[in-house]
């Protein structure tokens, strides 16, 4: 039994027997702190795995935080490997979000709204300045709530690592935050995760989309912003909580400094404005949708 590097969350243990290779991924106490669903992660586990995306779910142990994948032979993505293979992902992406159905809903506006209740009743150290940009997200929020895409199964934490290339395909692993969400919020997060510039960004969504258009573009740029602003408060509970030896708190201050400046960025009210924007197929006489 090998320990796997890289989490940030669990304990991940590669194991090997004369029948079998698997990962056996160990969440301690606490998780729930984040938001986590061990049940909706095991369902959307065995759909991602049958949409040809995920790996193999072998075994899950309810309540114990216990899940057992098949090991996939395959080169874990560094934020250059992302950047570098945007078409291929798109592809795995358009697999996944075509998949079967996935359980639950990650609404990343209301998970940062609990993350941020949290951190204030516990008293845990903030960014300075991370309040006062509540005006601005309640703007964004709006914006997107307009015209919102149809929701499909999607990861919602596209963090490089989550990538695996076994030279035919890239496949997608660890589905602990999965929920229907609109394809544009898994676009701008992967931006967000791999620090993906702005033309890459544009270079993504013009992969993922058969149609891509300036509202769909500027929707992926608006959740790049929220997303970061939403996954800062991660850190900071991690920070607080997390027995792993990470700097927690150097994460949730860089996530934070790059959502900060998307949010102040003087187009960034134009983005908004796009965002909002009814799609082409609208109906010119249908309202727009709270």
């Amino acid at each position: 039994m090998t320990e796997l590097p890289g989490g940030l969350t669990n304990h991940n243990y590669r194991v090997r027997t004369a029948t079998a290779d698997v990962v056996v991924r160990v969440s301690p106490p606490g998780t729930d702190l984040l938001a986590v669903d061990r049940e909706v992660e095991h369902h959307n586990s065995v759909a991602a795995a049958a949409a040809g995306v995920g790996a193999p779910v072998i075994d899950y142990l309810p309540g114990r935080g216990v899940l057992v994948v098949g090991f996939l032979t395959a080169r874990t993505y560094s934020e250059d490997d992302v950047a570098a293979n945007l078409p291929r992902i798109a592809a795995a992406l358009r697999r996944l979000h075509a998949g079967p159905p996935f359980v639950g809903r990650l609404d990343m506006f209301a998970l940062q709204r609990r993350y941020l209740a949290l951190a204030h009743e516990r008293g845990m150290c903030m960014p300075s300045g991370y309040d006062s940009l509540a005006p601005v997200v309640a703007r964004a929020e709006a914006a997107l709530a307009a015209y919102p895409e149809p929701l499909v199964p999607c990861h919602n934490d596209l963090l490089a690592a989550n990538f695996l290339d076994d030279g035919q395909d890239v496949r997608i692993i660890d589905y602990e935050y999965s929920g229907l969400n609109e394809p544009a919020f898994e676009l701008g997060n992967i931006a967000q995760e791999s620090g993906l510039s702005d033309a890459a960004l544009v270079g993504l969504v013009e992969a993922y989309y058969p149609r891509a258009d300036a509202r769909l573009l500027a929707r992926a740029r608006t959740w790049r912003a929220i997303s970061g602003y939403g996954w800062t408060l991660w850190g900071v509970i991690q920070h607080a909580v997390s027995g792993i030896d990470a700097d927690f708190w150097g994460w949730a201050s860089e996530k934070f400094d790059i959502a900060e400046a998307l949010l102040r960025a003087p187009g960034f009210q134009a983005t908004l404005a796009a965002a909002a924007a009814r799609p082409f197929s609208e109906p010119a006489g249908q309202a727009a949708r709270a």
